[in-house]
Formats: structure tokens, C-alpha cells, sequence
């Protein structure tokens, strides 16, 4: 009995040996079953993180290397615009000279054509007649009528009285009709008596009288008949023309000069 007891007693003991190593085995069955399932986990965790790493550095090497594209082409594009800009401003460059060019070309031709404008306005001054005043009478003269009677005066005013007297009757001959007329008379008389043409000059002091009585040289025109006459010895012809000159014009010097020769004959 005891025996069997204690038979009985060590029995358990074996069983609950047994059955706590199975448990034992089957808790380290469950540990390693989880340790795997971990492993797996992380693993499976890395591979993720690994592909998602390296999706992310190809996405970021893509647009990095989309952005060095662009980044290129940009400078391109910039390389390209500051080409053309600087185009632009050479033909600018150029514009402007050709433009002042122009301007320069443009202003030159102004004043050449004023030059040139004024050139034709004296051209046309010269031949259109002109208006003098000679001897207090206003009249219209042609350009060479007006040149030809300053140059026999200015013959006369150097004293060359032969050259003056041709040149005034080439000048009367030339221009009949002239309103130098009475004046051409008066210097060619003068001319003439300088040369002691005096009967000529007589005449051409008669013919101003005669055709321009109220004439500003008449006074001394008659006068200068009165000298041609004395010069001719005509005292008598000489005195009743003094006499003429003091009665007909008496305010003038011509007449202070008529009395002064008429006293002469006293």
C-alpha cells in the first residue's frame, strides 16, 4: 500500500514534469514562433523603408536632374535673349548713327538749300528793276541800266573827264528812256566843259533844262551855260542868262554864284 502510494505519489510529479516541459516547449515554440514573425515584420518594415528610400532618391535624382535641365535650358533661353538684346542694341547703335547721320544730311541740305534759295533771290533782285533815288527823284532802274551809270560816275569822280564823257553818251545812247537821264546830262556837261568841249557841253546843259525844268540841277545847269558862254567869250548871251538865273531861281546857290559873276562885269 504505501508502496503503490508512493508509486502513486512520483507519478505526478513525472507528469507535471512532462507536461510543464511541453509547456515550457511550446512557450518557447510560441516565443520563437513571435521572435520569427518579428523578424519577418522588421524585415518586411526595412525592405519598405528601403524601397520607399530609394523611390525618394529616384524621385529626388529625377528632380534634381529635371531642375539641372531646366536650370540649363533657362540659361540657354537667358544666353539666347541676352544674344538677341545684344543685337537689339547693335542695331539700335546703328540706327542712331544712320538717324544723326540723317539729321546731319537733313540740316546740311537746309542750309545748302537756303544758300541756294538766297543765292536765286539776289540773282532775281538783280534783274528784277530796282528803286533809287537820284538827285531827289524816285524811279525804277534795270540792274546793268543802274551799274552802267555808277560806273561812268565813278569815272568822272576820278577825274578821268575823257573816259566820264564817252561813258555817259555811250550810257544816253544805251537807255534813252532812263530816269538817269537828267542827271546822265548834267555830268556828261560837266565832262565836257572838263575838257573844254564847250559848246557840247552847252548843249547837254540845255537839253537837262530843256526836258526837266523843275529838275534839282537845273539851277546850276544854267549857271553852267552861263560859264560855257564866257568861256566862248558870249558876255552878253552870258550876262542875260545870269540875269534869267537870279530872276527865275532866286533862293539857290546858283543864283548867290550868278551875282557874284555879274558884279564882275561892273
Amino acid at each position: 500500500m504505501r508502496v503503490s502510494n508512493f508509486l502513486f505519489a512520483r507519478k505526478p510529479s513525472r507528469l507535471v514534469i512532462a507536461v510543464a516541459c511541453l509547456l515550457v516547449a511550446g512557450s518557447a515554440s510560441a516565443g520563437l514562433l513571435e521572435d520569427d514573425e518579428a523578424r519577418r515584420a522588421i524585415l518586411d518594415l526595412r525592405q519598405k523603408i528601403e524601397t520607399v528610400r530609394v523611390e525618394s532618391d529616384k524621385k529626388v535624382a529625377d528632380e534634381v536632374q529635371r531642375s539641372a535641365d531646366d536650370t540649363s535650358q533657362l540659361r540657354r533661353s537667358l544666353l539666347e535673349l541676352q544674344n538677341q538684346l545684344e543685337l537689339i542694341r547693335t542695331d539700335m547703335a546703328k540706327l542712331r548713327g544712320q538717324n544723326e547721320q540723317m539729321a546731319r544730311d537733313f540740316s546740311d541740305f537746309q542750309r545748302d538749300e537756303k544758300d541756294a534759295n538766297q543765292l536765286l533771290v539776289e540773282r532775281l533782285r538783280k534783274l528784277e528793276p530796282a528803286r533809287v533815288t537820284v538827285d531827289g527823284r524816285d524811279f525804277l532802274v534795270e540792274t546793268a541800266e543802274k551799274r552802267d551809270y555808277e560806273v561812268a560816275l565813278g569815272v568822272f569822280r576820278k577825274g578821268d573827264f575823257a573816259n566820264a564823257q564817252a561813258n555817259f553818251v555811250d550810257f544816253l545812247n544805251r537807255y534813252p528812256n532812263t530816269g538817269y537821264r537828267p542827271s546822265a546830262l548834267f555830268w556828261l556837261g560837266n565832262a565836257q566843259y572838263a575838257n573844254k568841249n564847250y559848246k557840247d557841253a552847252q548843249a547837254s546843259f540845255r537839253a537837262l533844262v530843256a526836258g526837266t525844268p523843275d529838275h534839282l540841277r537845273v539851277p546850276e545847269s544854267v549857271l553852267a551855260i552861263a560859264n560855257c558862254q564866257l568861256e566862248m567869250k558870249e558876255s552878253k548871251a552870258a550876262r542875260k542868262t545870269l540875269e534869267e538865273l537870279i530872276a527865275n531861281y532866286p533862293n539857290t546857290e546858283a543864283a548867290v554864284a550868278a551875282k557874284d559873276r555879274l558884279a564882275r562885269f561892273k
